[in-house]
């Protein structure tokens, strides 16, 4: 059985970046993937934990290119290529066409609600409202939501 490899898009990274918690990322998945060209929107140095994996198939991804964010194109065409992925996205694009083709997903609050459940953190709100501070953009009804599945 292949292993389940994590593939983060640049809007989780800097959203958690914003917020100083990158940590959660490594402290959830232990190591994840980024390609390039999301090394490039995210614009800053990476920690050892995400590592850079570059797509094989450069048309497919520039397929993706044609109506997705260059780093969401990148990042679900890495996904293609390796079946037992999770991405993390959050642009509801990317996510809508993660889902399309059949590829499991994620988003930044996802990655929090694991920290809770494993135990990593102990509150959600806090994040999550230490996100909408920095801008994500996150609606009462989602955190309420996010809230409620963090505490089962």
């Amino acid at each position: 059985m292949p292993e389940t490899i994590i593939i983060a898009d640049a809007s989780c990274l800097i959203a958690l970046t914003n917020i100083n918690a990158l940590w959660i990322l490594e402290s959830v998945y232990k190591k994840v993937f980024i390609t390039e060209t999301i090394l490039n929107e995210y614009e800053l140095a990476i920690p050892d934990f995400i590592k850079i994996k570059e797509v094989k198939d450069l048309n497919l991804q520039r397929v993706l290119s044609g109506y997705l964010d260059p780093g969401e194109a990148s990042a679900i065409a890495l996904g293609i290529e390796n079946p037992d992925s999770i991405l993390i996205l959050d642009d509801l694009k990317g996510r809508k066409e993660a889902q399309k083709l059949k590829i499991r997903f994620t988003g930044t609050l996802g990655v929090i609600i694991k920290a809770k459940k494993e135990n990593h953190i102990t509150d959600v709100s806090s994040y999550f409202n230490a996100l909408r501070e920095k801008g994500f953009r996150i609606s009462d009804k989602i955190i309420e939501l996010a809230i409620n599945e963090s505490n089962q």
